[in-house]
């Protein structure tokens, strides 16, 4: 059978697959919700993955697990490697644009900028703390207009006179988003502001003075909004790429970290692992005072991973 490599990204709102083939070529690609359980995620995604595998006489070579629940997913599954979002969105974006020199990535809970000089990673700085200026607000802000993200996107692109908006926090954004509102804005302008808000808090929060230079590539899911788009090329002065499949980007460069680690036999437990009945539960290490919260992964009544330890005891 052909080999392929498989790259996951387990995120706060999506996880993404990426299957490469040996010569690079994307096989199979899946953008599908968490909904509050990534496991349950994990597997509705394999089990598309094992038909695709099936029609194409292809077995996993190497897995590569990244993202938020990547250590999660990475004891589940079996995964040769275990990588952070910094090298798995660069290895990506380096592969589509060898020039590039910045790269924004916002996601579901959290955004990130990767600073790259000549092909390699110099510096980066991540933003973990307020949810401004995240998938989740601009999630959050949608259902409160009651209208898709997607709408939302459509919608800011058509303003002409943008209404200034709060960036600085989520709450007082809101609250300046329904001041504008009740005092007659246009909505296309209220959602304008919006984004130039989130462009203007990560230029000032996160990057925080780090040289922003072109090519600039925009990825993650929050690059599919037009009007973040929009936004940043207002604030930074040049054009923003949105490269291609910059929705799983950091599935994408984990299958090529996956390829590239010249693994010779995988610890991938099997493509079938979606028929398994499987959950977790919270114990705490008693063997030393760090009491630390450990994850047990209980695949069909047996114990198969444990995450969560300080120590690297599990």
């Amino acid at each position: 059978m052909r080999r392929g490599f498989l790259g996951i990204d387990v995120g706060s709102i999506s996880t993404n697959v990426v299957f490469l083939d040996e010569r690079r070529k994307i096989i199979f690609e899946s953008y599908a919700r968490v909904s509050g359980s990534p496991i349950d995620s994990i597997k509705m995604c394999i089990k598309e993955l094992a038909c695709v595998m099936q029609d194409n006489a292809m077995e996993v070579g190497a897995l590569c697990t990244t993202g938020s629940g990547r250590q999660l997913v990475g004891a589940l599954l079996g995964a040769d490697l275990v990588k952070n979002e910094i090298s798995a969105h660069a290895r990506g974006a380096i592969e589509l644009h060898p020039d590039v020199r910045t790269i924004i990535e916002i996601g579901g809970q959290d955004s990130k900028v990767t600073i790259i000089e000549d092909g390699i990673v110099v510096d980066f700085a991540m933003n973990l703390v307020c949810a401004a200026g995240t998938g989740s607000f601009l999630d959050s802000q949608a259902r409160r207009l009651d209208i898709s993200v997607e709408e939302l996107s459509r919608r800011s692109i058509l303003s002409a006179h943008p209404t200034a908006i709060a960036g600085r926090c989520t709450v007082f954004s809101e609250s300046d988003m329904i001041n504008k509102q009740q005092i007659g804005h246009a909505q296309e302008d209220i959602l304008m502001g919006l984004c130039h808000a989130l462009a203007r808090n990560f230029i000032g929060n996160v990057a925080r003075g780090k040289p922003l230079d072109a090519p600039v590539l925009l990825q993650g899911g929050v690059s599919a909004n037009l009007g973040i788009v929009r936004a940043f090329e207002d604030a930074l002065g040049c054009k923003v790429i949105v490269p291609k499949h910059h929705m799983v980007m950091g599935a994408y460069g984990a299958a090529l970290l996956a390829m590239e680690a010249n693994v010779t036999q995988s610890r991938f437990c099997g493509a079938d692992i979606w028929t398994h009945c499987i959950h977790t539960r919270g114990v705490a290490c008693e063997d030393c005072p760090d009491h630390c919260e450990i994850i047990e992964i209980i695949d069909n009544g047996n114990v198969v991973g444990r995450t969560g330890g300080r120590c690297g005891k599990w």
